[in-house]
C-alpha cells in the first residue's frame, strides 16, 4: 500500500512540475516573438508620421534607443499576465510555495527553450549554437548559485539576485557583444540592401533592424527573466519603457539619416543606345537608389541637383519615365536590387566628340550547320575607340544550345521582368584585340543579343550633374553603351 501510495505521489508530482515547465516553455517563447513583434510596431507608427526612414543609419546608437525598451515591454508582456493562470495547483501538497514553483516554472521554460534551439542547430549541422549553448551552461550554474543563496539568505533576496546575475556576466557579455555587433552589421548594409517597391517598400529596413534588434534583446535579457522579471513587470518600470521609447522616437525623427562616413548610395548612369558602331538614337541620366528613402527624399534634401534636371516641384517625379531593368544589364546581377529606377533626358553631342566610334557586334565567319538542325553563329565583337571600358555584358535570347565561353558550358538561364530566358555573359575589362566567339543555336529561330558596354568616361554635363549632389550622397556613376542584335 505504501509502495502503491509512493508511486501515485510521484506522478502527481511529475504531472504537476511537466506541464509548468510546458507552459514556461510557451510563455517564454511568446515573449520573445513580442520582444520582435512591439518594436516592430512601434517601428511602423513612427515611418507612419515621419518623413524619412532610416534616422539610425548615421547614428547607430538611435536603433538601440528605439527599440530596446520597447523589445523589453514585449518580452515582459507573459510575465505581467502570469498571474492570471493557476499553474501551481495542487503544488501545496509538496509544502511548495507558488512563488517558488512559478519561478521555477519560469526558469525551466527558458533553459528549455534555448535547450530546444541548440538542439535545432546541432540537427541541421549549423554552427551557431555555440551561443544558446553557452547560455545553457551558464544558466545552470547560476541556478546552482541561485538556490544556495536563497537557502543561506532567504527567496528572492537581494544577494541571491544579484549572484544570480553575476554569474551570467560571462555569457551576457558575450551576448551583447554577438548582438551589438550584429546590429552594428545590419545597420551598415542596410544602406545596401536595395530600393524595394513603394510605399512599402519604405518601412522594410526600420522594420528589420526592430526585429533584429528584438531578437538580441530576447537572447541577452531572457536568461535574467526567471529572477528579475518580477522587478522588472513592476507597473512603474513598464510605464517608464514605454515613456522612454516613444521619447527616443519623437527624438529620432530630428537626426538626419545620412552623413559623409554613413552616404546615401546613388547609382547614376549615362546611357547611350547606340546603332551601327557610330550613331547614338538615345541619351539619358538614370537614376536608382538601393536603401529605403526614395527620390523624393532625395530631390527635396539635394535641390540643386533637382534644379538641373528641371524639376520644380518634387510632385513632378510623378511625372518622370521610369528606367527599365533591361537598362542596368552592365551592373547585373546588382541591378536586381533597383526598383522604381528614372530616366531623364540627356544630350550626347560631348560623348561623340570623345568617341568617335561606338561599340559594334558583327559577324565574323560565315555560319556553320551540322546535320543535326543546329547552327553556330561566329561573331566579333569591337569595342570602339571606349578606352576607360570597365566591363562588356552580353545578354542573349532565343534557341542559344552552346557558346565559346566557360568551356563552352552554359550558366543557368536568368528571367529578367517575366521575359524570356536569357544566357548572361560578363567579359572584364578591355582587350587590345576585338572579342572573338562563336554561339551555337539548336534551331533557325533567331538568336537575340543585347550588348552592354560600361564605361567609366564622363562627359563634362554629366560630371556637373554628379558634382551637383550634397557630399552625404556617395554617386557611383558611369557611362553605358547598349545595342541591340539578331543573327
Amino acid at each position: 500500500m505504501a509502495a502503491h501510495m509512493n508511486k501515485a505521489s510521484f506522478e502527481d508530482h511529475r504531472r504537476t512540475s511537466t506541464l509548468p515547465t510546458l507552459l514556461g516553455i510557451l510563455f517564454h517563447t511568446i515573449g520573445v516573438v513580442l520582444a520582435i513583434i512591439v518594436p516592430i510596431t512601434f517601428a511602423i507608427l513612427r515611418l507612419s508620421f515621419s518623413s524619412y526612414a532610416m534616422s539610425w543609419f548615421a547614428h547607430p546608437y538611435l536603433a538601440f534607443l528605439m527599440f530596446i525598451p520597447c523589445s523589453l515591454v514585449g518580452l515582459l508582456i507573459p510575465r505581467i499576465l502570469w498571474g492570471n493562470f493557476p499553474l501551481s495547483r495542487g503544488v501545496s501538497t509538496f509544502k511548495t510555495s507558488n512563488e517558488v514553483f512559478s519561478d521555477e516554472a519560469r526558469f525551466w521554460g527558458a533553459f528549455g527553450l534555448y535547450a530546444f534551439i541548440t538542439l535545432v542547430y546541432l540537427a541541421a549541422g549549423l554552427s551557431g549554437g555555440f551561443l544558446t549553448f553557452f547560455l545553457l551552461v551558464s544558466m545552470i550554474s547560476a541556478r546552482i548559485l541561485f538556490w544556495i543563496l536563497n537557502k543561506h539568505f532567504g527567496y528572492r533576496s537581494t544577494k541571491s539576485i544579484i549572484g544570480y546575475a553575476l554569474s551570467m556576466i560571462p555569457s551576457l557579455i558575450y551576448s551583447v557583444y554577438f548582438g551589438g555587433f550584429l546590429v552594428q552589421f545590419l545597420i551598415e548594409k542596410m544602406g545596401m540592401m536595395g530600393s524595394l517597391p513603394q510605399p512599402y517598400g519604405y518601412f522594410v529596413a526600420d522594420t528589420v533592424v526592430a526585429a533584429v534588434v528584438g531578437v538580441v534583446t530576447g537572447f541577452c535579457v531572457g536568461p535574467l527573466l526567471p529572477v528579475v522579471g518580477h522587478w522588472l513587470a513592476r507597473s512603474s518600470i513598464v510605464q517608464f519603457l514605454i515613456h522612454f521609447n516613444v521619447l527616443a522616437l519623437a527624438l529620432s525623427s530630428q537626426f538626419f539619416p545620412y552623413s559623409k562616413d554613413a552616404p546615401k548610395r546613388l547609382v547614376l548612369q549615362h546611357t547611350f543606345v547606340t546603332a551601327d558602331g557610330n550613331h547614338i538614337v538615345d541619351s539619358s541620366y538614370d537614376f536608382s537608389v538601393v536603401d529605403s528613402n526614395s527620390f523624393h527624399f532625395l530631390f527635396k534634401y539635394a535641390p540643386e541637383a533637382a534644379e538641373e534636371l528641371h524639376l520644380n516641384q518634387i510632385s513632378s517625379l510623378e511625372n518622370v519615365n521610369t528606367s527599365e531593368r533591361g537598362r542596368w544589364m552592365a551592373l547585373f546581377p546588382v541591378s536586381f536590387l533597383f526598383s522604381g529606377s528614372l530616366k531623364f533626358p540627356a544630350k550626347s553631342e560631348d560623348m561623340l566628340k570623345q568617341y568617335g566610334y561606338l561599340p559594334h557586334l558583327s559577324i565574323n565567319k560565315p555560319t556553320t550547320y551540322s546535320s543535326s538542325g543546329s547552327r553556330k553563329v561566329f561573331l566579333e565583337l569591337y569595342l570602339g575607340s571606349l578606352e576607360e571600358v570597365w566591363v562588356t555584358v552580353l545578354n542573349i535570347t532565343g534557341p542559344l544550345s552552346g557558346w565559346s565561353f566557360a568551356d563552352n558550358q552554359l550558366p543557368a538561364p536568368e528571367v529578367m521582368d517575366g521575359g524570356p530566358p536569357s544566357y548572361i555573359c560578363r567579359i572584364s575589362g578591355a582587350s587590345h584585340e576585338n572579342w572573338t566567339f562563336w554561339l551555337e543555336a539548336n534551331s533557325s529561330d533567331p538568336l537575340n543579343i543585347d550588348v552592354v558596354v560600361l564605361d567609366q568616361y564622363l562627359a563634362s554635363d554629366f560630371r556637373k550633374l554628379k558634382g551637383l549632389f550634397p557630399s552625404w550622397v556617395d554617386v557611383t556613376a558611369y557611362s553605358s553603351f547598349l545595342s541591340s542584335y539578331v543573327f
